[in-house]
C-alpha cells in the first residue's frame, strides 16, 4: 500500500509539472528534387536527378517551466536527436546543459542545395550539433565539446589520447543595421601507431557581418584556421597527415559573401558565392580548392508552404576533379 500511494503521488507531481510547462509544439517537413550534371576532366558527362525527404526535416517543442528553467527537443527523420537540451537562468547569465548548436556555427547564407548547405562547406565556418556545457552571458557564448579525433587523414594510429575537451567561444554585436559576429574554437589531442606519437593541435577563427538596407541585405563570413577538420565541416580535406615522426598541419582559409532581398511577402531572392582554399605543410603540390556560386528565389505559396527553386555551380579547382552543376528546388511545409 505504501508504494502504492508513493507511486500515485510521483505521477501527480509528474502530471502537475507537465501541466505546469508550457510546450509550444513545432514542425518542418522538406523535399529536395535537384538535377545535376557533373563534368569531370577526361571522362563523360554524368547527369542524374534526386528526390528525397531530406534529413534535416524535424519535429520538436520548445518548454518553458518557469523564468528560470527551460528546455529544447528536436528530432529529425527516424530516431535521429538533433537537439536536446535544458537551460538554466542563473540572473547574470544562463547554463546549458545538452546537444545544440555550437558557438562556432556562422549561418550566413539560405543556400538549399542538397540539404540546405547553407555555404557552411564552402566559406561559412560550422562546427555543427553538439553535446556540450556552455555559458552564455549576454551575447557572449563560451561552451566546453568532445574532442573530434578523426581528421588526421593517414597515420595508422592504434590509440588516441585525450586529456581535455574542446573550447568553443562567439561574441556578438550590433550597430544599427550592422551585425558583426566573431567566434573561434580549440582542441588538442595525441595519437599514437604503437611507436610514434604525434600531437594534433586544431584551431579555427571566423568573423561575420550583415547589413541591411530596407528590403535588401549583404552577409558575408570568413575563417582562418589549423586542421580545422576537427572543429568545423569542410568541402576540401580538413586534417593534419603524417610523415615519419613529423606532423604535416593543414592550413585553410575559406569565405563567402550572399545577398539579396524581399519583393514583397510571397517573394524574395538571394545570390551567393564562397570559396576554400587548403594547404598542407611540408608536402609540395598539395593545395585543394573549391569555390561554389548560386542564384535562388524563395517563393511563399501560404504562410509556413515553401518552394525555393535555386541554380548553382561546385567548381573544384584542381586539375582531374569534377565540377558540378545543379539546379531544382527546395519543397517546404512548416507546421
Amino acid at each position: 500500500m505504501k508504494k502504492l500511494i508513493v507511486l500515485v503521488v510521483a505521477m501527480v507531481m509528474v502530471a502537475t509539472s507537465a501541466y505546469a510547462a508550457e510546450w509550444n509544439f513545432y514542425g518542418s517537413a522538406r523535399v529536395m528534387t535537384w538535377w545535376t550534371t557533373a563534368e569531370a576532366t577526361g571522362a563523360a558527362d554524368v547527369d542524374a536527378f534526386n528526390m528525397a525527404q531530406q534529413g534535416n526535416s524535424r519535429i520538436g517543442a520548445k518548454v518553458k517551466v518557469s523564468d528560470e528553467l527551460s528546455g529544447h527537443f528536436e528530432y529529425g527523420n527516424g530516431i535521429d536527436s538533433r537537439i536536446i537540451y535544458g537551460e538554466w537562468n542563473f540572473g547574470g547569465g544562463s547554463l546549458l546543459i545538452g546537444q545544440t548548436y555550437s558557438p562556432l556555427c556562422m549561418f550566413y547564407s539560405n543556400q538549399v542545395y542538397d540539404e540546405d548547405y547553407g555555404m557552411i562547406v564552402w566559406g561559412a565556418a560550422y562546427s555543427g550539433r553538439n553535446p556540450m556545457i556552455r555559458l552564455t552571458y549576454g551575447d557572449f557564448e563560451v561552451a566546453l565539446l568532445p574532442v573530434s579525433a578523426s581528421d588526421v587523414v593517414d597515420s595508422g594510429t592504434s590509440a588516441t589520447e585525450i586529456s581535455s575537451p574542446a573550447i568553443e567561444a562567439s561574441y556578438g554585436i550590433k550597430f544599427g543595421n550592422l551585425g558583426l559576429k566573431i567566434a573561434g574554437g580549440y582542441q588538442t589531442y595525441e595519437i599514437n601507431d604503437g611507436t610514434t606519437s604525434w600531437d594534433i593541435d586544431s584551431y579555427v577563427i571566423a568573423l561575420g557581418a550583415s547589413f541591411n538596407v530596407g528590403p535588401g541585405y549583404i552577409k558575408a563570413t570568413g575563417y582562418t584556421g589549423e586542421n580545422p577538420g576537427g572543429l568545423i565541416s569542410s568541402w576540401v580535406g580538413g586534417g593534419a597527415t603524417t610523415t615519419g615522426t613529423v606532423v604535416n598541419n593543414r592550413e585553410q582559409v575559406g569565405f563567402m559573401v550572399a545577398m539579396g532581398g524581399k519583393f514583397n511577402d510571397m517573394l524574395s531572392v538571394e545570390f551567393g558565392y564562397g570559396q576554400v582554399r587548403s594547404e598542407l605543410d611540408n608536402v609540395a603540390l598539395s593545395d585543394d580548392d573549391v569555390k561554389t556560386y548560386y542564384a535562388q528565389a524563395a517563393i511563399t505559396v501560404a504562410p509556413g508552404v515553401y518552394i525555393i527553386p535555386e541554380i548553382g555551380v561546385i567548381d573544384n579547382e584542381e586539375a582531374g576533379t569534377t565540377e558540378t552543376t545543379y539546379f531544382g528546388a527546395k519543397w517546404q511545409i512548416n507546421f
